[in-house]
């Protein structure tokens, strides 16, 4: 039942309203009649009562069914099963069947039960032996990590002597082409040296170089010849330069001595004077006395 507003049945008037018809203000989904806010309420309450007597009519019909679903003595009530039923001789042959199959199954349990334990055993041994096995798992481990860098370092020093490889292949390349045209070249200057003529204008050039460096050489020995015998004339035995005039530091042997051995001054080594200067002229020259030995 539904209802709806005053505007949709102002046009529509209520069916239970005698002699006056009033505006209705609902209808009824059900009968698809109008009613007003009065017969409304009316109509609902006669609904309900139905609804009610229907509910109980109900109800007192489900008991009569419980009751005869509920009767032992309905054949009706009934249902056998399809099939035979067997005699208790092929009963007990089938239990017995069972029994031995049962016991079979509990054979076959314990030998499975065997097996596992055995198993777990195995498994226990497997894992202490595993346990066991780590050191030397992890020795080997190190063992591979040590060998793989060893692989990388030698992979390293394989690609860096290739490289050199290729470098001195290069360069052996052009060793030998430089060493071809040297070939050609050195016949080139055989077959001018067969005429009479130098190898080439750089070698005689060369050459020339070479004696003028060679003959500045020997000057320039000969110059320091010359010059460290001059320092050895002007050395003192003390190792001391002068450039004064040498003197005598013993009396030279006379002729009839029979061994030449200088004797020396002592002492008193006689004076020697320096050279006399320009103011001499004017000074008369002394008599030296002779030396006394």
């Amino acid at each position: 039942m539904a209802a709806g507003t005053t505007k949709d049945f102002d046009d529509k008037l209520c069916c239970s309203c005698a002699p006056k018809k009033t505006v209705a203000i609902t209808s009824c989904h059900g009968c698809y009649h109008h009613f007003c806010n009065k017969h409304f309420n009316e109509h609902r309450n006669q609904l309900s009562k139905n609804l009610n007597i229907i509910l109980e009519a109900c109800q007192e019909r489900l008991v009569e069914l419980e009751k005869m679903l509920e009767n032992p003595n309905d054949p009706a009530r009934v249902r056998f099963l399809d099939g035979v039923d067997e005699s208790p001789a092929s009963i007990m042959k089938k239990l017995e069947q069972l029994e031995q199959r049962l016991s079979i199954k509990e054979e076959q349990s314990l030998e499975k039960d065997l097996i596992l334990e055995q198993v777990h055993r195995l498994i226990e041994r497997l894992s202490t032996k595993a346990d066991a096995g780590k050191d030397d798992t992890l020795a080997l481990a190190k063992k591979v990590n040590d060998l793989q860098s060893k692989i990388k370092d030698i992979t390293r020093k394989m690609m860096a002597t290739l490289s050199e490889l290729t470098i001195h292949q290069s360069d052996a390349l052009k060793l030998q082409q430089e060493k071809n045209v040297k070939d050609v070249e050195l016949q080139q200057f055989y077959a001018r040296m067969e005429q009479g003529e130098p190898p080439s204008e750089e070698l005689e050039q060369e050459w020339q170089r070479t004696n003028e460096i060679e003959y500045r050489r020997k000057m320039e020995r000969r110059i320091r010849e010359d010059q460290e015998r001059e320092t050895e004339h002007h050395l003192l035995p003390g190792g001391v330069m002068t450039h004064a005039q040498p003197r005598p530091q013993a009396y030279a042997p006379s002729d009839d001595a029979e061994i030449q051995i200088s004797k020396p001054y002592g002492s008193r080594a006689p004076f020697k004077p320096s050279e006399p200067g320009a103011n001499m002229r004017h000074i008369r020259k002394p008599n030296p006395k002779p030396i006394e030995i």
